[in-house]
């Protein structure tokens, strides 16, 4: 549906990027879906480059770039306590920018995905990917989008809470 030139998913998603804007959070979208991260230590370049990265390595297409946003965030966090990581990170970005002559972040999604196989094994990769993990899946924001209600030891355990709530198999 179409109001004004504006599509109602559009509408929606720049009304929940200004909420979160409001309440503090650090993704900034504009009119034309552009977006900007609010960083301490980390320079635009490489936090942008880190946001492709975190997207790379766990892409969904129900999740928005705010979420993915959310894990350059915690990293910055992180490194901005943290020299050695600042510059795990710095150098991480600049070698994933040397191996294709163009800035990692403009790579087709085939080439990026192929840069990163390059680097498994480097503590720049594992860096991002456990960071990724714990900052993207440890959002209450997206793991209730993949249908996880979250810890139920304040309900009182799995066992009053989810436990018997398996909805694909027979009442016998």
């Amino acid at each position: 549906m179409e109001t004004d030139g504006m599509h109602r998913r559009d509408f929606l998603r720049n009304t929940v990027a200004v909420g979160a804007l409001a309440a503090g959070g650090a993704v900034i979208f504009g009119p034309d879906h552009a977006w900007a991260l609010s960083t301490t230590s980390l320079d635009p370049h490489t936090a942008k480059t880190l946001l492709a990265v975190a997207h790379e390595l766990f892409p969904h297409d129900r999740l928005g770039m705010q979420y993915y946003a959310a894990v350059v965030e915690a990293v910055d966090k992180d490194a901005a306590g943290n020299p050695e990581l600042r510059k795990l990170l710095v150098e991480g970005v600049a070698r994933l920018d040397a191996g294709h002559g163009i800035p990692f972040a403009e790579l087709s999604e085939g080439a990026r995905t192929a840069a990163l196989q390059k680097i498994e094994g480097t503590e720049f990769f594992t860096t991002m990917r456990s960071k990724t993990i714990n900052a993207l899946y440890g959002n209450p924001r997206v793991y209730g989008m993949f249908g996880f209600e979250g810890s139920s030891v304040e309900y009182g355990g799995y066992l009053h809470r989810g436990f018997d709530d398996i909805g694909w198999l027979p009442n016998d």
